[in-house]
This record gives structure tokens, C-alpha cells and sequence, in this order.
């Protein structure tokens, strides 16, 4: 079994004229990234691998994530996880995750929600911050696909903690 955790970057900041790669965080998503750390703690649902988009804002929701949970995780940002097609992100875990049980995707939209609808035939749009769990046959036979465990928002996050 294996479990595939992806995590929508938090709520960003528009207020600066930076390009959209280097947007940072803003206080709520900050406070949604930090609901995460503590939300899978708690559960000891730790994962043992995060990839992360090289976004600012998605590699920040990622590292806010593992200070909140107290995480001794290995981290890996990469720049085609920016703005890249569902096949791709679905290429990279199947690289990256063989040999690990949990493996988080720190990512954007509209590929979080294709993920989720091509492994699990499950239509959404994931919110900013919202976290989502797939548990999965194995890494190496995505192409069967998944079953969406949940999907939590940021609203909900808060009161799990």
C-alpha cells in the first residue's frame, strides 16, 4: 500500500509585482500550510518523502508544513513540477516514491484536481491549502489508479488539529 498526500501550495500574495513563480505566501496560507504539518502528526501519517514545485509559494506550503510537524523528511523542489501536466507530476512520483510508504506533492491547480480525477475518477477543484490523500496499489502501477481517502480544506484542517 502507499499513499499519495497532495497539497495545494496555501493562499498567495498578489500584492507585489513579482512573477507568478516568486509569489509568496500570505498570512492564511501560512496558517493552512502549518494545519497540515500538525494535522498529519497528529494522525502519524508523517510522509517520507515530499517533492515540491519550485514555486516559492509551493516550496514555502512545503516547508511550513514539515517546521509545524516536526518532520525529519527529505524535501526535493523541482522546477517541472511548475505549471506541469498531470502526466508529468504522475512520471515524477513514479520515479521518486518506490521504496516509500507516503510520499506528499506540494503543487498548483489545475493539476492537484486532474491527479485526483485521473487516479481516482474523482471531478473537484482543489482550494487553496487543502490537503489530499490517495491511497494507491503500488508506485509503479499508477496507471490502475486509486482510491481518494479524503480531500480536506483548509476550513476543515483547522478542526482536525
Amino acid at each position: 500500500m502507499a499513499s499519495l498526500y497532495l497539497l495545494r501550495h496555501g493562499k498567495s500574495d498578489w500584492g507585489r509585482p513579482l512573477s507568478d513563480h516568486d509569489r509568496p505566501l500570505r498570512p492564511r496560507g501560512v496558517r493552512a500550510a502549518q494545519q497540515v504539518g500538525e494535522l498529519l502528526t497528529a494522525r502519524d501519517e508523517v510522509p517520507e518523502l515530499i517533492l515540491s514545485s519550485s514555486a516559492v509559494r509551493a516550496r514555502r506550503t512545503a516547508e511550513l508544513a514539515i517546521e509545524a510537524g516536526g518532520w525529519d523528511v527529505r524535501m526535493h523542489s523541482d522546477r517541472g513540477l511548475y505549471l506541469c501536466s498531470v502526466e508529468d507530476l504522475l512520471s515524477v512520483v513514479a520515479g521518486a516514491a518506490p521504496g516509500y510508504e507516503r510520499v506528499l506533492v506540494a503543487g498548483h491547480e489545475p493539476t492537484t484536481s486532474g491527479v485526483i480525477e485521473v487516479l481516482c475518477g474523482a471531478r473537484c477543484v482543489v482550494p487553496t491549502g487543502a490537503l489530499a490523500r490517495i491511497d494507491l496499489a503500488s508506485w509503479t502501477e499508477l496507471e490502475n489508479g486509486g482510491e481518494l481517502r479524503w480531500l480536506l480544506p483548509p476550513r476543515v484542517l483547522a478542526a482536525l488539529r
